[in-house]
């Protein structure tokens, strides 16, 4: 009734009313939800700024290319609306779960000097760390360049766009699954297309790091996406063949191989019998 209203006070204007609008067309990611699948205190010290998880974290991020708007805020805050409803019994107000179940953050990679155009209020907590007040949410703002070079903030320091930064979080982060191994190298080489101007000192940890990062990987991982000629690229002609009985070597051959090597052989006549 509401919405057929707003059609009536509008008919024959050029307004155009459309009621119980599907907002969900367009689809929309968010970066990350953690979510707390137990109560208690996590074995393992967190990054500053996300200490205390509540059941549900949503988080967004920026990298050093991307602004931290308040656009950016209000799109959290939409995201959290979202989630809310869906991991609630209902979507009636009375039985939605309770705010305290979730926390905002937002990570940058740099501070957001543009905050501050959009007459946003960043509220500092320690070093790296801010908090905004957004109607009855607190958003948790963690800026990457700020926070202190120790391990626990390791991990978000890859995500830096100072080099120094960069450097140490790939010194002292500890990946924790063979299958995140690659993780450094992607970012490695993300950092080496990024940066224009990477100093020496750096690059050569660079390389230091990836050698040290291919011994770890399992022969299968390294040998992920390389063509046949890759693999066998700089071996000899016995070291390719090595291993490889004289009928094996036979069968791998194409029929017309195979034909000339009857023919020479042939020609060649046979070994003498020595009976």
């Amino acid at each position: 009734m509401f919405g057929l209203s707003w059609t009536d006070f509008f008919r024959g204007l050029p307004v155009t009313v459309d009621p119980e609008k599907d907002l969900s067309l367009k689809k929309q990611l968010l970066d990350v939800v953690l979510i707390r699948k137990e109560s208690g205190p996590l074995d393992c010290q967190l990054p500053d700024g996300f200490e205390n998880l509540a059941a549900f974290n949503l988080v967004s991020f920026k990298s050093h290319r991307e602004r931290l708007s308040a656009w950016t805020l209000e799109e959290l805050l939409g995201h959290y609306v979202n989630l809310r409803k869906q991991v609630s019994p209902s979507m009636d107000e009375p039985d939605l779960l309770p705010p305290d179940d979730f926390r905002l953050f937002a990570v940058c990679a740099r501070f957001p000097r543009n905050l501050a155009d959009d007459t946003v209020s960043l509220r500092p907590i320690k070093p790296g760390v801010y908090e905004v007040d957004a109607i009855s949410r607190c958003i948790r703002v963690i800026v990457v360049n700020q926070l202190p070079q120790e391990e626990h903030n390791a991990m978000l320091h890859l995500f830096s766009a100072s080099g120094e930064l960069f450097a140490y979080g790939a010194r002292h982060y500890r990946i924790r699954s063979t299958e995140t191994s690659s993780l450094l190298l992607q970012l490695f080489q993300s950092y080496q297309l990024e940066v224009l101007t990477m100093p020496d000192a750096l690059e050569e940890f660079t390389r230091e790091t990836i050698d040290q990062l291919l011994k770890k990987l399992p022969t299968k991982k390294r040998l992920e996406g390389l063509s046949a000629e890759e693999r066998l690229e700089g071996l000899s002609a016995e070291k390719r063949l090595e291993g490889l009985s004289a009928d094996e070597l036979f069968a791998a051959l194409p029929p017309q191989s195979r034909e000339a090597l009857a023919r020479r052989l042939a020609a060649k006549g046979s070994p003498p019998n020595p009976e």
